[in-house]
């Protein structure tokens, strides 16, 4: 994180920015282009909101058509693209700069159809993640990725950062319940990936996209997987007396072979702050917790919790409570759903996103608090303990920018650890400007040559979200190459 450096602008673009603006308007009449500068500054950050540039503009299709004539418009005039759903990225994935058009999808929300046969439904990728399981449920339906800003952010990101959340332990995150896309390149051709059916012959291009960052084209349209919901779901909260304790528990029930739906982890820090905000009944007095939820039937949930108890107990937990009533359950989860956003009434902080092998969890959430005392800044624990993907918060001041530097440095630190035991930089909030720098950790530069000549099969004049994913001092060097 230490080089989150951006090109400067190109004068030449910022020059014709009129011509611009009134060539995207032909394409998106009314409001669909935006280009004042108080408008403009809404789009001028993403959740990763120590660092801002002010776009072009900003032009929000209504239709892939109107997609494919912008971003064809746009490539044409030499304009990089910064594509975006509802900038709730936390890795700087939707950062614009200040000689890019921002093209977000945010206008694109209609539901086109639900299959309930072949359990599929396709989308408009400006529909919420939460919407989309909002269309079925009475049906008895439901999408099952849901990463904690569901209510927010969009099917568009979700793919571009193949997002996660707290059941994906069980179904899988964005790429596992993909089924197919309509994608847009950068020269406006509109293709169609996969469909209904699984397993589309060919090569795979959908594995290909979903969490390409914006890096290859847009897409507008995505066909997702959607299950019937469960007989029964439960959560249980379990107390413990350490971090590496409930680390402990969580590598132990796994090996145990149980599968739950979720398990997630909150270390002292994060049960004081989200009790006060959510008021679920955590247990005030333990030194870290753990959420696991199980689902089926009600002798299959007793069954399940009974041997997580006992393993859970067998590794240190001092407090153990079942929800017992559907508020119960809301309220145990509306406590980790809204721990990023509680956590933002206290402190500015940034978000790690290491993914490490599981059983290797009691070692680096102490090495987690070894870097952060080392820095003498407070870190946060809050994270999807199940698959092993961590969302350290770093705590600091924005206001000091000797304490963002230190929390940059303590953050790069996280994730060098988490390559080192065997883990990877992300596991759902994507590469961004967050992590470009580091990407030599976990890559070597054939690697990275590689990558980036997909790149350039997709995008020849690497316009589209550019100064993202590949560190800037390589791509410099090799991108013609490439």
């Amino acid at each position: 994180m230490t080089g989150i450096a951006m090109p400067d602008p190109d004068p030449r673009i910022l020059a014709r920015r009129d011509e611009i603006v009134a060539g995207l308007r032909a394409i998106v009449p009314g409001e669909g282009v935006i280009e004042s500068e108080d408008e403009r500054r809404a789009f001028e950050t993403d959740a990763l909101t120590a660092y801002r540039r002010m776009p072009l503009a900003v032009v929000l299709p209504s239709t892939t058509q109107q997609v494919a004539e912008v971003l064809k418009f746009l490539d044409q005039q030499g304009v990089p693209v910064i594509p975006r759903g509802a900038g709730t990225s936390l890795a700087g994935g939707a950062l614009p700069q200040e000689d890019a058009v921002v093209v977000g999808v945010s206008k694109m929300k209609r539901v086109i159809d639900v299959n309930l046969g072949d359990r599929t439904m396709r989308v408009e990728t400006g529909i919420t993640n939460l919407g989309v399981s909002g269309a079925i449920a009475h049906e008895g339906f439901f999408y099952a990725p849901d990463p904690s800003s569901q209510l927010a952010c969009t099917i568009a990101g979700n793919v571009a950062m193949n997002s996660g959340g707290a059941h994906c332990l069980k179904y899988g995150v964005t790429t596992n319940n993909l089924m197919g896309a309509t994608f847009v390149t950068m020269k406006g051709e509109i293709v169609e990936i996969g469909g209904d059916a699984m397993d589309a012959p060919g090569l795979d291009l959908l594995g290909l996209i979903c969490g390409s960052e914006g890096q290859f084209g847009m897409v507008t349209e995505a066909v997702v997987r959607i299950l019937p919901m469960a007989e029964g779901a439960r959560p249980i909260l379990f107390g413990f007396p350490s971090s590496e304790a409930a680390g402990a528990a969580t590598a132990a029930v796994l090996a145990a072979g149980i599968v739950p739906v979720a398990i997630e982890f909150m270390d002292k820090i994060a049960i004081d702050i989200c009790e006060d905000f959510a008021h679920a009944g955590y247990p005030m007095d333990a030194g870290a917790l753990l959420i696991v939820e199980v689902e089926g039937s009600p002798d299959e949930i007793d069954e399940q919790l009974a041997r997580i108890g006992e393993i859970a107990k067998a590794n240190g937990a001092t407090s153990a409570k079942q929800a017992t009533t559907a508020a119960e359950a809301a309220a145990i989860w509306k406590g980790r759903k809204s721990a990023f956003g509680a956590m933002g009434r206290i402190s500015d902080y940034i978000c790690m996103d290491g993914t490490i092998p599981t059983g290797r969890l009691p070692e680096v959430l102490a090495r987690i608090t070894e870097i952060c005392d080392g820095a003498g800044l407070k870190v946060a624990n809050i994270f999807h303990a199940g698959d092993g993907n961590l969302h350290p918060l770093v705590l600091y001041d924005m206001n000091d920018p000797a304490s963002l530097a230190k929390a940059e440095k303590a953050g790069e630190d996280i994730l060098v650890a988490c390559v080192e035991v065997g883990g990877c930089l992300t596991g759902e909030h994507g590469v961004g400007i967050e992590k470009r720098e580091l990407m030599s950790t976990q890559f070597n530069e054939t690697e990275l040559y590689q990558q980036m000549r997909v790149k350039s099969a997709f995008d020849p004049n690497w316009l589209l979200n550019p100064a993202k994913v590949f560190p800037l001092s390589f791509s410099a060097a090799t991108r013609k190459a490439a």
